[in-house]
């Protein structure tokens, strides 16, 4: 176990919820190259992947239409796109996010209006009526449902008609979550999740798009398929992905720094692509936004959908571990599963805050070989986003700045056990 310590971190990201029938199915795929794009041209296959995969997302969901998109990113701009929004109208979102939500906005040509975050890490609602009397003529809403934990929905809906905004739910972090036994992603006029490689399933790249609207669902499938596939060595680099961080950079990521070196050179020589590309990191959009999702990509996520349940089964179990142990210690932990309003959370990660969060990222890193999360050391993540880029000005939501500096994330992902859970908190409960 010593070993394995010094070797293996405990890891919150790279991939988290790869197991071995992933990697194997992952393995399969790469020898299968006319696998990869539509599953129309290939002889033999079988059931249309991409089609089954939106089929049993719409039905989980409870909405008519689910579209598949390479990305949360192109999920969200193939929204914006199909609204068919003038030049320059004003998109609401919260700040305390990740640029790869303003970045569609930005690309459809339309204006990111930041509003203020609440403790719960969900958007503030005294904000966004504040912001609305300001910004009279805002017409969508983007509502993020952070770490899985679900907005309220009954007061932002009377706000959505009160103020006739056409309402986006933003699920990345939030596949399975619900509100009053609905599921997020069902409530406004259109929801996207994303399946990026730490997300609640992942298939290193990739999204939907969820609407029962007709209007809106025949412009997305026609959306979809302008955009077209993204090319073979972009789905390679995907695919290497799981391979190259179960069997190498993972297993010595800590020995001599020599897997870091490994991942950080593989994506410099673009044999890996990275969860952010630079651009985005400025308000430009990256060749292989937008995309659909090429058969490949839709074969795992279809593989990690079916394991859904006991994903988020896990997550509670974690979770409720973290809430018995850390209670009564100065970390502040976050809302538990049900309140009376009807919250099902499902804790993508276990979010607390402590004045010195990100001192404890630092040491548990450098002194334990855990790497905890560091969603959100920025307003808008990553920490190197140019915020101007964004159109976003400090100051402007000063909870959200607040929250950037006190917050941190536990894993819970499938492959935390509760003996590195123990870990986890045996070392965060030194600091008082």
């Amino acid at each position: 176990m010593i070993f394995k310590n010094r070797f293996r971190p405990i890891s919150i990201s790279l991939s988290p919820n790869i197991e071995p029938d992933d990697v194997g199915l992952v393995l399969k795929l790469i020898f299968s190259p006319w696998k990869w794009k539509n599953p129309s041209k290939n002889s033999g296959q079988g059931e249309n992947v991409i089609e089954k995969l939106e089929g049993e997302f719409k039905k989980y969901i409870g909405v008519k239409y689910a579209f598949s998109f390479n990305s949360g990113r192109s999920a969200l701009y193939a929204i914006l796109k199909v609204l068919n929004l003038p030049k320059n109208t004003e998109v609401l979102l919260q700040a305390f996010t990740c640029n790869a939500v303003p970045n569609p906005i930005l690309w459809a040509e339309l204006n990111p209006v930041y509003v203020d975050c609440d403790n719960d890490f969900n958007i503030n609602i005294a904000s966004l009526r504040e912001t609305l009397q300001s910004n009279k003529d805002s017409k969508v809403l983007i509502l993020q449902h952070t770490f899985g934990l679900p907005a309220n929905m009954n007061e932002v809906l009377d706000i959505v008609q009160q103020n006739g905004l056409i309402l986006i739910e933003d699920c990345a972090h939030a596949l399975g979550a619900e509100f009053n036994g609905q599921k997020v992603g069902s409530f406004g006029k259109a929801g996207f999740f994303s399946f990026s490689r730490d997300k609640v399933i992942s298939s290193v790249y990739g999204g939907m798009v969820v609407t029962s609207d007709d209007e809106v669902g025949e412009s997305l499938r026609q959306a979809q398929a302008d955009f077209g596939m993204p090319n073979r060595f972009w789905i390679f680099q995907q695919l290497l992905h799981p391979i190259l961080l179960n069997f190498i950079i993972l297993p010595i990521y800590n020995f001599l720094d020599l897997g870091k070196i490994f991942l950080v050179l593989s994506q410099l020589l673009h044999i890996l692509s990275k969860a952010v590309h630079y651009k985005e990191k400025r308000g430009l959009r990256p060749d292989y936004f937008p995309k659909a999702l090429p058969n490949a990509l839709a074969i795992m996520s279809l593989n990690q959908f079916y394991k859904l349940n006991k994903f988020n089964n896990h997550r509670k179990k974690i979770a409720e571990f973290y809430y018995q142990e850390l209670q009564n210690t100065q970390f502040i932990l976050p809302e538990p599963f049900d309140l009376s309003q009807g919250k099902k959370n499902i804790f993508l990660r276990f979010t607390v805050k402590h004045p010195n969060a990100h001192e404890i990222i630092y040491d548990a890193w450098h002194k334990e070989n855990i790497l905890l999360g560091d969603w959100y050391t920025s307003v808008i993540a990553p920490a190197d986003t140019k915020l101007d880029q964004m159109h976003y000005k400090m100051g402007s939501c000063p909870k959200a700045e607040k929250l950037s500096k006190i917050t941190l994330n536990l894993p819970t992902h499938i492959n935390i056990s509760m003996k590195e859970a123990q870990r986890i908190v045996d070392f965060i409960k030194r600091w008082k």
